[in-house]
């Protein structure tokens, strides 16, 4: 291929991409799969700030709702450090303020044991995860049953991105090393 052409001269229908020039020839798979990640976070970024306030609680971001659903995950207190693990976080400075912000409207309390603090979800919070839950299934769940999926292929679909962040984990680790 010229080196001037870019495959979308080439082919109109050629993969949806965000940054065709990243790509090298054998790796548009890759940059649609890429693209393809980048509209679903920035959609799902999207959808849990509006479900958030639908179920009456406005000014949280995307991770304050994430946090506040891992904290009431199995009704289990939980330290920073294991919600940020779980979350796949790094930054713990950005969770540990998800989580003042939360402790501050008194949807999570904290509680000292030693020199660990672990967090929980109050009962206000369980019902802000419940009411979550009945938008999620009113605008969410109930059109995805619509559609017919069979959940195997979402259950595919899901071990596809968790295998494809383990590329990414080493990719960036490899990166970190140049």
């Amino acid at each position: 291929m010229d080196d001037n052409k870019k495959l979308s001269d080439i082919n109109p229908l050629a993969p949806i991409v965000s940054s065709e020039h990243l790509t090298s020839p054998d790796s548009w798979p890759l940059s649609e799969f890429e693209y393809g990640m980048i509209i679903a976070h920035n959609a799902f970024s999207r959808w849990m700030i509006r479900c958030m306030h639908a179920a009456g609680y406005s000014d949280f971001s995307p991770l304050d709702v994430l946090v506040l659903h891992n904290v009431n995950h199995r009704n289990r207190k939980k330290k920073l450090v294991d919600i940020c693990f779980v979350l796949h976080i790094e930054d713990q400075h950005t969770v540990n303020y998800s989580l003042k912000k939360l402790v501050k409207t008194e949807l999570v309390d904290r509680e000292k044991h030693g020199k660990e603090i672990l967090y929980f979800v109050t009962d206000k919070g369980e019902e802000a995860c419940s009411r979550y839950r009945e938008v999620r299934e009113q605008c969410l769940t109930s059109a995805y049953r619509t559609l017919g999926q069979e959940g195997s292929e979402i259950s595919q679909a899901a071990a596809l991105l968790r295998l494809m962040s383990g590329l990414y984990d080493q990719a960036s680790r490899a990166a970190s090393s140049l």
